[in-house]
């Protein structure tokens, strides 16, 4: 098999392509030069032995910003002798769609394929996406898209059965690294001319602010390069240009909902350090505070339930706080929820009894409501037996009538809720046990006419 390595390009230098960004300039032009991304583009890997032979096929990459997604349609193209052609599903409508595909058709004809590159392709409508189908069918394209969403969700059945989704990753902090050594000693494209003086704990400190993202990592040393002094990169320099860096957080994303679901399960299995983790990280990352205390709240009622009515509680007073103290001092109050809600004694038996009736009640329909239970304001409805032989049971030794029916007849006996033994739940099922028990054994009685 063989295999096609095209070596960097041989173009001077220019005036203009200095005047690119040094993320731009430092654009990997071989497979090689990509860092971060062994599983899919490692030596052995599949996608590469067969982007290497040119046999490219529609495709699309998901994976978190500066993780190499553009660079790799671009080495598509570059190794598979096809022209290259990139729209941005933000800026494009559907007549950009239908241009560059009637230039593919052109190209096709003339037997010159296309890779035709839609970057955040996820925020096209189903008519736009449902365009590029026969154009995929018939080979008049190599289509890769670019989303930094889950394309289970964001993209139509259509297309994603047309395609393969290979996920990319963000770049660790060593592969940041070691772009931005690469950028350091190259002359032609990078900063190697300059001889700037820089440690590699500095460095290290660039590719964490960076966050997995390679394009940032470059701006940044960028950055730091104009501000420093006698070509020399020092922490006080590092301090400024790195003073505003967040996180990556997309609050409508698949960042956002991956994130408040690991707080939830950490919460769930009783892990107060990772609780606290995510809840802060959600803050950190300009999480809406209200949205995070209704989760919190959610949380207490769904996952400690009964087993510590104080959570919630707890979680509604939190709520309050924030909403009177703001930003950032009612925070404080959002974390010592999570780590409460994680440490409390959990049941879901109320959520489950819940979601129980609310099956039961789908299937079984608008059962009648026992005569002896339903209100009697007027004769007529005395006299067709509304409350009849109900039963106060203030008036009953004991404060509990055990004989008297209070489900449909249809339910008669159901039992929903399953207490567990943990926390005050405990108690509840105690209590819950004698009076079940208590119950039917007086209606039993009473159906042996006793």
């Amino acid at each position: 098999m063989s295999r096609r390595k095209p070596s960097p390009s041989s173009e001077l230098f220019s005036e203009s392509q200095a005047l690119k960004p040094l993320a731009e300039r430092m654009r990997p032009r071989v497979l090689d030069e990509i860092v971060g991304q062994q599983r899919l583009l490692g030596p052995d890997a599949p996608l590469r032995r067969s982007i290497e032979a040119g046999h490219v096929h529609s495709m699309i990459l998901w994976g978190p910003p500066g993780c190499g997604k553009t660079t790799l349609a671009l080495l598509l193209a570059k190794y598979a002798n096809a022209r290259f052609r990139a729209i941005s599903a933000v800026l494009s409508g559907l007549a950009d769609v239908r241009a560059a595909l009637a230039e593919a058709e052109v190209s096709f004809a003339q037997g010159e394929r296309s890779v035709l590159f839609v970057d955040e392709v996820h925020r096209f409508n189903k008519a736009q996406q449902d365009a590029f189908l026969p154009h995929i069918e018939k080979g008049v394209i190599l289509f890769v898209g670019a989303t930094t969403e889950n394309p289970s969700f964001e993209l139509n059945s259509a297309l994603l059965s047309r395609c393969r989704v290979h996920v990319m990753d963000a770049v660790s902090v060593d592969a940041i690294v070691a772009a931005l050594k690469r950028a350091l000693g190259d002359s032609e494209r990078g900063l190697g001319e300059k001889h700037l003086l820089i440690g590699d704990d500095a460095l290290a400190l660039i590719a964490q602010a960076a966050d997995g993202d390679v394009r940032r990592a470059l701006t940044l040393l960028e950055i730091a390069d104009d501000v420093a002094k006698d070509n020399c990169i020092e922490e006080a320099t590092l301090t400024q240009v790195l003073a505003d860096r967040t996180r990556r957080f997309d609050k409508g994303g698949e960042q956002f909902y991956d994130q408040i679901s690991a707080l939830h399960k950490s919460v769930r299995s009783s892990d107060a350090d990772a609780a606290l983790y995510w809840c802060t990280r959600m803050l950190d990352g300009g999480v809406d505070p209200a949205y995070l205390a209704r989760r919190l709240t959610r949380m207490a009622i769904e996952d400690i339930g009964l087993a510590d009515p104080r959570a919630l509680q707890i979680a509604l007073e939190a709520w309050d706080t924030f909403e009177r103290l703001g930003s950032p001092e009612g925070e404080l109050a959002l974390a010592e929820v999570a780590i409460y809600l994680a440490i409390a004694a959990k049941s879901n038996a109320a959520y489950a009894a819940f979601g129980e009736v609310q099956s039961v009640i789908r299937e079984t329909g608008t059962l009648d409501v026992p005569l002896h239970l339903r209100n009697a304001p007027t004769k007529l409805m005395k006299g067709l037996g509304y409350g009849k032989e109900y039963r106060y049971d203030h008036d009953v030794e004991g404060g509990i009538a055990f004989d008297q029916q209070c489900l449909p007849d249809a339910l008669a006996g159901r039992e929903f809720y399953q207490p567990t033994e943990r926390g005050l739940e405990g108690r509840i099922r105690e209590k819950l046990h004698s009076i079940r028990a208590a119950r039917a054994q007086a209606q039993a009685k009473k159906g042996e006419g006793g």
